[in-house]
């Protein structure tokens, strides 16, 4: 499955260090964080979807304490 998901971040290098962290998830298959557009696309299993979606606002939220992500 993939989404999108709007996303608060500060800075490029902020995004990138996020990106990294949550690649690192089992089960995430593709993340990308775009700093300019403040998007993040989240490719993961299926079936464990929602929770590798918490664990990345978890993992992001401890990469850079700054950072929002906006699920619907």
């Amino acid at each position: 499955m993939k989404k999108k998901f709007k996303v608060e971040v500060d800075c490029a290098n902020c995004a990138a260090k996020i990106e990294n962290a949550i690649s690192k998830i089992e089960g995430v298959n593709a993340v990308s964080v775009n700093f300019l557009t403040q998007k993040m696309t989240l490719e993961a299993d299926d079936d464990r979807f929602d929770e590798i979606l918490q664990q990345a606002v978890k993992t992001a939220k401890k990469t850079e304490a700054d950072c929002e992500i906006y699920i619907d």
